[in-house]
């Protein structure tokens, strides 16, 4: 490149990458071998790629590339730096770096022993590990500005708060402890290493100057080291260092006046270190769009300057929107959604490309999701946590069943895992899992670990049976997490390997980039575990959460070769022709400025740390640069989870230039709000469907109903349409707590045994033959702890007042019949017989009979029994009256009664209906041949909630029955 200087900047409006190229081919380009002599310097690896890719668009003719590097992943090999030399020498003698997982496991043990001396809360294993991951963070920012951590100790003196005295006895972690333990390793930090190797490049080059040319291109220079080397390359013979987008004509005030928050700041200080004026700084390549670049020079104009906005005269606003687009979304999911249809409509052009460049993860895995719907898998740069994968589920899914003591949730999530497989089919364990489910795991929780499993399956052998090898299986790694002392990491995922390989019994665990990754993590915690101390069992699940959780899986293939996700990071010195920067909201771009949690603004600036802002930036570089590409899109959300957004302060500042140069016309586009809301809009009007009318063939309708279902056929005959007709059954809830259901059983079951054994007067021992009774009774729920703690102790209440009621009737010459059986047949278009079980019915002396229910839920009203809706007591009634009851001689009625069990915070209640019973008996009979005359014609329909005010407080059928869709009526209350 001609020009007097050699420290030139490539404009943001140019794709940098391409530019680069096409200058070091004009440069060195006219031979194959000319670029072989050429050194590249580049910021990343992912940069280097980029350049490659550049420099084959356009090779016409085989030809040997330049040495690309990147110096922020520097290496011996890279550097290739002789051994004779004394900068080659150190840079071999250099000490490895170590490895991230073993640093942040060394620094988790450092902090619970520094807790374990110290009154107070204590973290575990998991919280450990991430406060470590903040400790190596800011070891590395200390080691990156080539600080001395002994630095701290002066920072003691003056008048700081405790908190901030406390944070450096804390950080005497990584004083002192930190480094002897390091240099036992025979490792440093990699922020020490990389300080390193670049030390010996820059020493090396000094001392011998390369013969070819050396061009540093794209790095700013905020790492001190880096600032050196660009230093060195900048005075070689033909050195060439290139920048990224120098904003060459910002106003001397506007450049004066640079804070730390603005694009140009980190420029500003390389130039200065470099010793360079601004002016001096060559054009590298082509211009950008001048009316792009004045338009952005506006947007982040310092503060101390923004008094010139008052005249924005010389902003031709048209020109710079040209190209820019600006989209404000309703909510993240319909960010994501335009986002999608920006990169699908993208793809309609032949050889177009379009990236996504936002920091908000969730966005991008939005974004991921929305485009699934053309079946476009696109590149996410920041990949995907290990523990969202499918090996990272099976992984920890596999430990925390047995952690949490088989409890169902956890087991059948494991148990139904597409990687399960036991030694057995996938779909065979998945089909013997179903049936487990069915067998103990719905309803109550069964009792803890495989024991309580086999006393929940009961006479379910073949279900015993298939547990076994599971539990031979999961036994070490269950011994192992039940120690009270400390255990061994190390033994740990071993075990925990072991088991995890038995059960998905076969390589299928670790193939693919995510059962990779998941095993490059294990083979770091193996080689890591070896010099730890024990930990404590029980912490390993939160350990593991941790690990998996900052482990993250990337795509090798299988993407869409012309869309992309970047974070800023990734984005810088990237090209596409599409630009879309989403998540523009305060707080994610650019990032809440938040409070360091081991040092104060003051001591980071007396310590000589930058400023949290100078992360502001950086951030600002990053968006100016894309900004002023081709084609832009802006995107951000009004609303995230429902809370509303702040946009990005740069937005408001483009609205703020935009209006004030008389262009606000030019930048919305809400055409792609409509398109995408026309997406899944339905074809014209909604039309809601009425409620289901289902009207079965005759033949088809039951013809024999107990009272119980006749009650649930007045106030909700959709219900014993599902159940009787379609044979629709509910399951219990998978580890379901006590319903009113299984407490009635077990009462009624208990109460009824008692009054078979135990006829005549009331003996001594009544409460002691009741509560074995009871006990006997509810044997089932003793293998549910939970179930038992919460029903017994209500039981022994419900016996004492049982007790006392059955002593006083008893004694009036009351003879009991419990749980008896009957039925009464109504003449129809065809039989229809109506059946009972009665829970108790007494027969006093004058022969009349007294119709008991036992309720241990809600007790129907006077007024629902007297309107037909309760029939089960008077239909119980007239099967007795018309003796329905086999063995049982009727010669008349008492009281129709409820007995209230051990509801509310009363033991229990008598309710005697005051109606008349041979009365209520006939009404309900007559009711009932009408109900079954009625349907008993085709045309009549199982509607659902004929009477809202009458409907079920529940139904197990609701949903089928889409009673949420199509009424308008809220329950009201019955009277």
């Amino acid at each position: 490149m001609a020009g007097p200087g050699n420290i030139f900047t490539i404009s943001p409006g140019v794709s940098f990458v391409d530019a680069l190229a096409e200058g070091v081919l004009a440069e060195h380009g006219a031979t194959p071998l000319g670029l072989s002599g050429v050194t590249i310097l580049l910021p990343t690896r992912r940069a280097v790629r980029s350049l490659r890719e550049a420099f084959l668009r356009r090779s016409a003719a085989p030809m040997l590339l330049p040495a690309m590097r990147a110096i922020g992943d520097v290496d011996e090999d890279e550097l290739a730096l002789g051994e004779d030399d004394a900068a080659g020498a150190a840079a071999l003698d250099c000490p490895p770096a170590i490895g991230d997982l073993e640093r942040q496991l060394l620094l988790a043990q450092l902090i619970r022993q520094w807790e374990a001396g110290r009154a107070g809360a204590r973290s575990n294993q998991g919280q450990a590990v991430r406060l470590a991951g903040e400790l190596a963070r800011l070891i590395d920012q200390v080691q990156t500005a080539r600080l001395d951590f002994a630095g701290l100790e002066t920072l003691v003196e003056g008048d700081l708060a405790e908190h901030w005295q406390q944070t450096l006895r804390f950080l005497q972690i990584v004083t002192e402890a930190w480094p002897s333990l390091l240099a036992s390793r025979h490792g440093i930090d990699p922020a020490e290493r990389r300080n390193r190797m670049l030390g010996a490049l820059t020493a090396h080059w000094q001392e011998s100057p390369p013969e070819g040319p050396v061009i540093a291109a794209g790095s700013t220079g905020s790492v001190p080291a880096t600032a050196d080397l660009l230093a060195v390359v900048a005075g070689l013979p033909r050195g060439v260092v290139i920048l990224p987008g120098l904003d060459s004509g910002l106003d001397d005030d506007s450049w004066a006046a640079l804070g730390e928050t603005h694009p140009q700041f980190g420029m500003a200080q390389l130039l200065e270190r470099l010793d360079v004026a601004r002016e001096d700084v060559l054009a590298w390549g082509g211009e950008g769009d001048d009316a792009r670049l004045a338009l952005a020079r506006e947007v982040m104009r310092p503060e101390a300057t923004a008094h010139a906005w008052a005249d924005l005269g010389h902003l031709d606003a048209a020109a710079a929107s040209g190209g820019l687009s600006r989209i404000e979304c309703d909510d993240s999911r319909a960010e994501a959604g335009v986002i999608a249809l920006l990169m699908r409509e993208t793809l309609e052009e032949p050889g177009r490309t379009a990236a996504l460049v936002t920091p908000d993860r969730d966005l991008a895995r939005r974004v991921r999701a929305e485009l699934g719907r053309w079946d476009i898998a696109v590149d996410d740069s920041a990949g995907r946590p290990l523990a969202e994968t499918m090996p990272g589920t099976f992984l920890r899914l596999s430990l925390d069943a047995l952690q949490e003591d088989l409890a169902p949730v956890p087991l059948l999530s494991l148990l139904k895992h597409p990687l399960a497989a036991g030694g057995e089919q996938r779909a065979a364990v998945r089909a013997r899992a179903r049936q487990l489910e069915r067998a103990c795991l719905r309803g109550p929780r069964p009792g803890p670990g495989f024991a309580g499993l086999r006393r929940a399956l009961g006479k379910h052998k073949d279900l015993r049976d298939w547990l076994k090898p599971l539990e031979e299986a999961a036994t070490p790694l269950l011994r192992r997490l039940r120690r009270k002392r400390p255990v061994a990491l190390a033994d740990l995922v071993r075990d925990h390997l072991a088991f995890a390989e038995w059960l998905a019994s076969d390589d299928t665990l670790w193939q693919g980039e995510a059962g990779s990754a998941a095993a490059a993590l294990f083979e770091q915690m193996l080689a890591a575990a070896e010099g730890l101390q024990p930990i404590a069992a029980a912490e390993y699940p939160a350990l593991l959460e941790a690990l998996l959780a900052r482990a993250v899986v990337r795509p090798r293939a299988g993407v869409h070769p012309r869309l992309a996700i970047w974070g800023p990071l990734e984005a810088r010195l990237q090209h596409a022709d599409r630009i879309i920067l989403g998540g523009l909201v305060e707080a994610s771009w650019p990032g809440e400025v938040a409070a360091d949690p081991w040092l104060s603004r003051p001591m980071r600036r007396a310590f000589g740390l930058p400023l949290p802002e100078r992360a502001v930036g950086l951030a600002a570089h990053d968006f100016a640069q894309l900004f002023c590409a081709p084609e832009v899109v802006l995107t951000h959300a009004k609303k995230s989870e429902g809370t509303p957004t702040v946009p990005s302060r740069w937005l408001v500042r483009l609205d703020t230039v935009i209006e004030g140069a008389g262009g606000a016309e030019h930048l919305r586009q809400p055409i792609w709000m409509q398109w995408h809301s026309a997406l899944d809009a339905p074809e014209g009007p909604p039309r809601p469907l009425p409620p289901p009318e289902p009207r079965p063939p005759v033949a088809a309708r039951p013809r024999v109903l107990s009272v119980t279902r006749i009650e649930r056929w007045m106030r909700d005959p959709y219900d014993i349409f599902a159940r009787h007709i379609l044979g629709l059954h509910p399951l219990d809830p998978i580890d379901a707590a006590l319903g009113p259901a299984q407490f009635g059983q077990y009462i009624h079951h208990a109460l009824h045994e008692f009054v078979s054994e135990v006829s005549g007067p009331l003996p001594t021992d009544a409460a002691e033959r009741l509560l074995e009774i009871g006990r006997r009774a509810m044997a089932e729920a003793e293998v549910y702890p939970g179930l038992w703690a919460f029903l017994w102790p209500r039981f022994e209440r419900i016996a004492d007042w049982f007790l006392a009621r059955e002593g006083e009737r008893r004694a009036a010459g009351l003879i009991s019949h419990t749980e008896i059986k009957g039925h009464l047949e109504l003449a129809a278009v065809a039989p229809f017989t109506v059946s009972a079980i009665a829970d108790r019915i007494d027969i006093d002396t004058a022969g009349a009979a007294h119709i008991i229910d036992y309720k241990t839920g809600g007790v129907p009203s006077e007024t629902e029994v007297v309107a037909g809706f309760a029939p089960q007591l008077p239909l119980e009634a007239a099967i007795a009256l018309a003796g329905g009851f086999p063995g049982l001689s009727v010669g008349g009625l008492g009281p129709l009664s409820y007995w209230r069990l051990g509801s509310g915070g009363d033991a229990g209640e008598i309710r005697n209906l005051k109606s008349e019973a041979s009365e209520l008996a006939a009404e309900a009979l007559a009711g009932l041949a009408e109900l079954v005359a009625a349907f008993d014609r085709a045309d009549t329909p199982y509607v659902a909630r004929p009477t809202p005010a009458a409907a079920p407080r529940y139904s197990d059928y609701e949903h089928l029955a889409r009673i949420g869709e199509w009424s308008a009526v809220e329950r009201e209350a019955w009277p």
